[in-house]
């Protein structure tokens, strides 16, 4: 079998796999679990094959036109090269643990069925994104995406948390879709091709002739679909939808997409300096803010996924600095130990019946509940924190190595690129390390009553966890072979940027930790009656039915503020800000929300008190003239003579008038 076939099996075992378990999941109930891990257990064994196949070397491409179209043509074409052969092996990774996983996780979910093949359309859809080697058919891949996360996002619709989120989702990221279509267009007019490899060599010709405008329209769907400053306000929210999802959607898929396709194109994006300079803050902006943001969120799941969007910025920092092996080396450490991170929170949540880390930290002995979630996930959140010898160390090193090159001038890009990358990369690796290391202490040194037994966790979530430790521990090794899969650039750590960045994370979880014993020791002094009467939310009803039905409660639960909570002390007033997420959603409400309310209340005045006026005028009108004329069918023989003749007479009159006058 060619490589070329094999390709195509790839994205296409799981698409059949979710139409079959569409079709018959609720029907033969044994069928759903085979067809949700079959195919993309298949789909990974052949992405792998073609990774070894492919080598690194020569791209594989491969094209055949789908119908006429016009001047762009537009063809179902592959282009797999070794980041792309890399990546479809992380997806599949990433998605076959989810799978796995969720059997276990969702397993008395009576709509299992229809998650399950809809994770397999969100995999296929990705997979389709990765080995599309035409930009309509990858947007073909990019919006089924979208479609798929409104729907996982919003699993549990029976809580309003979950269906605004899953509407938010939906909407933010269309809203970036919008100029990103717009600019696939214009690119497509510019170079005369849909297709990757002529667009590429036509920008190596220098056939672009509105690069700066092309790239920035473009960049607006990349900040939607990857959750970048300012259109990443609906990836938190998102954590509404199952854990496993969150897994999917943060380590191989969605936001993934994004970094994936600028680096595909960086040499379109490399030909406007205004263009990676704009891209330099966005990265910039998200990696400090989101950091400082999880410093002070309460749930688990927020915590990781503004860690996801702050781990993206050094994605999008590594590519504003022309340095698509450092983003894309980072992009597949990351999806490692943040589908590790999701899956040990749910195994976390399920044990503890909340998503709080001020509930965890009043619970003794949890780590003693879970074992296999606390180790595997102090290897990821030391990976996430950057120590080495874990993996997230080399790649996120290789960022801040490419971004001192770049602020050198040992770049094609702008330096000013370069100093923006470093200096909020380094902030942000401090900020990072403070996060992760409160977010283990939390969850894991808590005081208080004993924690919940609820004996050992099923075999399919905690296996899944060591799977994922080991390239969480590991992958960094592979540092010296990685570079014949891209560009060839080197991605070995620079000596600066590993004392300064590794330096920066010791100093962020060594005064976390500080700060925490400092807390606590004060809280150990407030009686926990005191604090339990502190006043919470009104989601213990969503906590206790999620407890019941053995699934995780979703959105923000309710709990006392924790005193011995290390961020407030760390972040002071900023700590109510940065919980809000800085209140972009205020922003964005007063910007956006309320002046289109405000105008769709102006046009349902305009249609009710304008238009229907003259609707029911048309009505009422005949029907007036007609009552009148019903007045005067009376029945008397006398009126109708009486009126006959009146009539006659009038006529008369009328007519000599009209003769006079003419005379």
């Amino acid at each position: 079998m060619t490589t070329t076939t094999l390709a195509v099996l790839v994205p296409l075992l799981p698409f059949l796999g979710a139409v079959a378990g569409l079709l018959f999941g609720h029907r033969v109930p044994g069928l759903v679990r085979p067809l949700a891990v079959l195919p993309t257990l298949t789909a990974l064994l052949l992405a792998v094959l073609v990774a070894v196949r492919q080598g690194g070397g020569r791209a594989v491409d491969a094209a055949t036109e789908l119908t006429p179209t016009g001047s762009v043509p537009v063809e179902l074409a592959l282009h797999i090269d070794g980041f792309a052969a890399l990546v479809a092996v992380l997806v599949g990774v990433v998605a076959s643990c989810v799978q796995i996983y969720s059997t276990g996780y969702l397993r008395e979910d009576p709509r299992y069925p229809s998650y399950a093949a809809l994770v397999s359309l969100f995999t296929s859809a990705m997979l389709l994104v990765v080995y599309s080697g035409d930009l309509m058919v990858l947007l073909v891949g990019w919006e089924i995406m979208g479609i798929c996360s409104y729907f996982l996002v919003g699993h549990y619709w029976e809580t309003p948390e979950a269906r605004a989120a899953s509407l938010k989702a939906f909407l933010v990221t269309k809203l970036g879709d919008v100029p990103f279509l717009i600019g696939l267009f214009a690119l497509a007019a510019d170079t005369g091709s849909f297709r990757v490899t002529t667009i590429l060599a036509r920008v190596a010709d220098g056939g672009l002739d509105h690069p700066t405008l092309i790239a920035l329209l473009l960049l607006a769907g990349v900040a939607g679909k990857s959750a970048q400053f300012p259109l990443h306000t609906w990836l938190p929210d998102a954590m509404a939808g199952p854990t496993p999802v969150s897994a999917l959607i943060h380590a191989a898929t969605m936001v993934a997409a994004g970094v994936y396709f600028v680096a595909r194109l960086l040499p379109v994006f490399a030909t406007s300096g205004a263009a990676l300079v704009v891209l330099a803050v966005m990265a910039a902006v998200t990696m400090a803010g989101s950091a400082l943001a999880a410093l002070a969120q309460d749930d688990i799941k927020r915590v990781l996924a503004y860690s996801t969007i702050g781990q993206l910025g050094y994605m999008t920092g590594a590519l504003a600095v022309g340095d698509r092996g450092a983003a894309v080396f980072h992009l597949l450490s990351h999806g490692a130990f943040k589908a590790l991170l999701f899956l040990a929170a749910g195994v976390i949540i399920h044990v503890a019946g909340t998503n709080s880390l001020a509930a965890m930290s009043r619970m003794k002995g949890l780590r003693d509940r879970v074992p296999d979630a606390y180790w595997t996930m102090t290897v990821a959140l030391l990976a996430l924190a950057a120590i080495p010898p874990f993996s997230g160390f080399f790649s996120k090193e290789a960022v801040l190595g490419a971004a001192e090159h770049a602020a050198t001038g040992h770049a094609v890009a702008p330096t000013a690129a370069g100093w923006i990358v470093l200096v909020a990369g380094l902030l942000a690796a401090l900020l990072t390390a403070a996060y992760a290391t409160r977010l283990w202490l939390l969850a894991f040194h808590g005081r208080g009553t004993e924690a919940p037994d609820h004996g050992r966790q099923p075999v399919a979530m905690t296996a899944v966890l060591w799977v994922l430790a080991i390239p969480s521990l590991a992958f960094g090794l592979s540092v010296g072979v990685l570079p014949d899969w891209f560009d060839g650039g080197s991605l070995t750590p620079t000596l600066t940027t590993s004392v300064l960045g590794t330096g920066l994370a010791l100093i962020g979880a060594l005064v976390t930790y500080g700060a925490w014993r400092h807390t606590t020791a004060l809280a150990a002094r407030v009686p926990m009656g005191a604090v339990a009467a502190s006043p919470g939310g009104d989601g213990g009803a969503v906590e206790a039915e999620a407890i019941a039905t053995h699934r995780p409660a979703y959105g923000d639960v309710a709990s006392a503020p924790d005193p011995a909570d290390p961020g407030r002390l760390l972040l002071g007033p900023v700590h109510r800000h940065a919980a809000a997420g800085f209140r972009l959603d205020a922003v964005y409400t007063a910007l956006f929300v309320r002046p289109v309310q405000a105008a769709a209340r102006l046009v349902r005045f305009l249609d009710r008190e304008v238009v229907d006026t003259y609707v029911r005028g048309a009505g009422t009108a005949p029907r007036w003239l007609g009552a009148a004329v019903r007045r005067a069918q009376t029945g008397n023989v006398q009126t109708y003579l009486s009126a006959l003749l009146a009539g006659t007479v009038v006529l008369a009159v009328a007519a000599v008038l009209v003769a006079t006058a003419g005379a």
